[in-house]
């Protein structure tokens, strides 16, 4: 049975910054407050009308280009998305287009910010099962275009990106050790772009979405009190201790809750990598485009590297990575 190998990642932010300064014209907050409670201090925000099927795109001719890899020898594209150009078609059928990936399926995959993760997890079967030699699994949002600027408990938090990872099915070896994921259903404290049926049959009825909302205490409260516990109980089934661990890659939700994780797992923050101060918190798209920053900087071979995404839904999981 074929294992399943990375050989190359990418990731793409759009151009335009927006800082503490300008959301502070908008909505009654400040730099400080939003640096003291978040560690943010800028992120990228999609304004030149660029979608998510195109932050997508972007990066992943990054990551083909630098495998090597001609897009018609993908056999499948997973975005993992819950901020898709629309319903129908797929981000996924947008980006197998763009890339002019021909003989690629493609799907979206939506499980909010631990997307990465439950895509990665996805394609690694696939590529096991025998489904085809090489694949592409891209997390993308455009989560600017989900905000209520009103809303200073959201704004302030998120931004847009996308990261790609090219993945190879290889006999000689396995980078995924293990996964674990975890489903809990709750539309409470985290939910966004809902759309309520009808009451009535009129000629003026037409779809309506929410806005992005949470409610961020329970979130931090949630987060910090399960994540570390799961992570302590996921390295255990494999003999190992959170000091074993080369690099933390976790959903950057904020700065604040990464170091809380990194205290109650007794971990230095240095194994954690972080681009939340930079790029905010972009959803699914954090974790990809971290490893891709830890992955240009640094040799991984030999590495040991666990990501481990959370979100709405209740949404977690982790994954291992043997490189």
């Amino acid at each position: 049975m074929p294992g399943t190998r990375i050989i190359a990642s990418g990731h793409y932010v759009p151009e335009d910054i927006v800082t503490n300064h300008d959301l502070a014209q908008l909505i009654d907050t400040t730099d400080e407050w939003i640096q003291s409670h978040t560690g943010i201090k800028e992120r990228r925000v999609s304004l030149q009308g660029e979608n998510t099927s195109d932050l997508a795109t972007k990066a992943a001719q990054i990551a083909l280009q630098r495998a090597n890899l001609s897009p018609e020898k993908l056999a499948f594209i997973i975005v993992t998305t819950f901020t898709p150009d629309g319903l129908a078609p797929s981000t996924a059928a947008l980006v197998q287009r763009n890339l002019g990936a021909t003989n690629a399926w493609g799907y979206d995959l939506s499980t909010a910010c631990a997307g990465f993760v439950f895509g990665l997890s996805t394609a690694d079967k696939f590529l096991q099962s025998g489904s085809g030699e090489y694949g592409l699994v891209i997390a993308a949002e455009v989560n600017s275009k989900m905000m209520d600027f009103k809303d200073r408990a959201s704004t302030v938090f998120f931004g847009d990106g996308a990261g790609a990872v090219v993945l190879q099915a290889d006999s000689n070896g396995q980078q995924v050790v293990r996964e674990e994921l975890h489903t809990v259903g709750n539309d409470h404290v985290v939910h966004s772009g809902r759309v309520m049926p009808l009451q009535s049959l009129s000629a003026d009825n037409y779809p309506k979405i929410d806005a992005f909302a949470q409610e961020g205490r329970l979130v931090y409260q949630e987060v910090t009190g399960l994540i570390p516990e799961h992570i302590k109980a996921f390295l255990q089934k494999d003999y190992l201790q959170p000091d074993d661990i080369d690099y933390y890659i976790v959903h950057q939700a904020n700065l604040r809750i990464i170091e809380k994780i990194a205290e109650n797992l007794q971990q230095p923050i240095e194994k954690f990598i972080c681009n939340v101060q930079q790029y905010g918190n972009s959803s699914s798209a954090g974790i990809a485009m971290a490893f891709d920053q830890l992955n240009q900087r640094e040799n991984l071979s030999g590495k040991k590297v666990l990501l481990t995404g959370f979100g709405a839904g209740f949404t977690y999981g982790s994954l291992l990575l043997n490189l």
